[in-house]
């Protein structure tokens, strides 16, 4: 199977392309295949997170977490936990 594959510009600081250069010879690979693996990473944990808080909403009970908020007990907060008024 071959990937199609799309070319285009990309305007970095000079100080990020060089570190972006240094650290994808580190890890024996080109500029452009440390770029690509970076994207994949980001777009996978931003889609693996929108999806973790989507079925974790979906469980939600709110009246649960309020009552969990109001219950009595536990330490009183500290002078300096106080805001200011």
């Amino acid at each position: 199977m071959t990937t199609r594959v799309s070319t285009f510009s990309l305007r970095l600081p000079v100080s990020l392309k060089a570190a972006i250069e240094k650290l994808a010879e580190a890890d024996g690979t080109s500029m452009n295949q440390f770029l690509v693996m970076a994207a994949a990473e980001k777009l996978t944990a931003i889609q693996t997170a929108e999806s973790y808080f989507a079925a974790r909403r979906g469980r939600g009970d709110l009246d649960t977490a309020l009552a969990f908020l109001s219950r009595p007990g536990g330490e009183p907060p500290r002078p300096e936990d106080w805001l200011p008024d």
